[in-house]
């Protein structure tokens, strides 16, 4: 989740980005109350088009009076998607949004200058057991929209539009791909997209984008002749027809990427930019704590805490 310092040494930052690797192996991350496993950032791929963090969030089950519990903390240069297939949580920012984040629905908030927002689970859905099951992305923004004001748009489950045939589902989340076009706008060119493929469908990728890339959420797919399974990402090469086969469990996968950005970006906790320098002004704002008048804001409805700036 989006709270989650990224403050890991196997991050590649800035100039340390290395070679493109073809097949990803996320990273468990504890977070507390469940884990996550992590395929973006990795050691040797930053970022697949614009998309720089990619978190899978359970499967997880909450008992009665647990779940998600986030304090308001802020983000810079980058836009965030969770999209779930069960649960659901609260989302308040420094905008004055207050959304229920659902499952098949677009929460797009871009940072861009500064935003803080939380992330909880309340009220009515604390009397009782529930499930969680989604991914969580962040979108670093190119650098003619790292200082833009901050905003949030919504779409439901029924604005997205869906793609059926040949023994496939697809729901387009953001960007275009295959024809459709997302209704949310976004500061660059981008596909994602959620697939359900029966046993034996074929799914090709989409060709007019230069980066490109799949993850395995349920089942396996093949692939030229290799099999992936769940919690792994694959990266093709540009120009390449990508075609993939779901076994006999038929398959989920998430499909993403787009337009690179202009060069790599720097990782610092929730920061996202272009140069070393825009991250230290960021933390300098948040440890200041100038809430009235500073670069960020506390949820005017969710603003007695806050989670301090990590010690390095």
């Amino acid at each position: 989740m989006s709270w989650n310092p990224a403050l890991d040494p196997d991050c590649p930052t800035g100039d340390a980005v290395d070679a493109i690797e073809t097949v990803i192996v996320p990273r468990a991350r504890d977070l507390g109350d469940f884990e996550v496993r992590r395929a973006l950032p990795a050691p040797k791929r930053q970022m697949v088009g614009p998309f720089i963090f990619f978190d899978q969030m359970g499967p997880a089950e909450f008992v009665t009076g647990q779940g998600i519990d986030i304090r308001p903390h802020p983000h810079i240069g980058l836009a965030t998607v969770t999209y779930l297939y069960k649960g659901k949580f609260h989302h308040r920012d420094s905008l004055g949004t207050d959304q229920w984040i659902e499952p098949g629905a677009v929460n797009l908030m871009t940072a861009g200058h500064g935003i803080t927002h939380s992330e909880r689970v309340d009220g009515e859905m604390l009397k009782n057991p529930y499930s969680l099951f989604g991914i969580q992305t962040w979108i670093a923004l190119p650098k003619d929209a790292e200082d833009d004001p901050a905003g949030f748009v919504h779409a439901g489950k029924s604005d997205l539009p869906m793609m059926e045939g040949e023994g496939k589902e697809l729901r387009l989340i953001l960007g275009s791909a295959y024809g459709e076009r997302a209704p949310v706008k976004t500061a660059s060119e981008m596909f994602y997209a959620d697939a359900l493929l029966k046993p034996g469908a074929h799914l090709p990728m989409p060709d007019d984008h230069e980066d490109r890339g799949a993850y395995v959420v349920e089942g396996s797919v093949t692939i030229a002749g290799q099999t992936f399974e769940p919690g792994q990402m694959m990266v093709f090469r540009p120009g390449d027809r990508v075609s993939m086969t779901a076994g006999d469990r038929g398959a989920r996968v998430m499909l993403l990427g787009g337009e690179t950005l202009e060069g790599p970006r720097y990782i610092w906790w929730n920061f996202v930019a272009s140069s070393k320098e825009r991250i230290e002004a960021a933390k300098e704002a948040w440890r200041e704590g100038d809430w009235e008048n500073g670069r960020f804001q506390l949820p005017p409805t969710d603003n007695a805490e806050f989670i301090p700036l990590p010690p390095r």
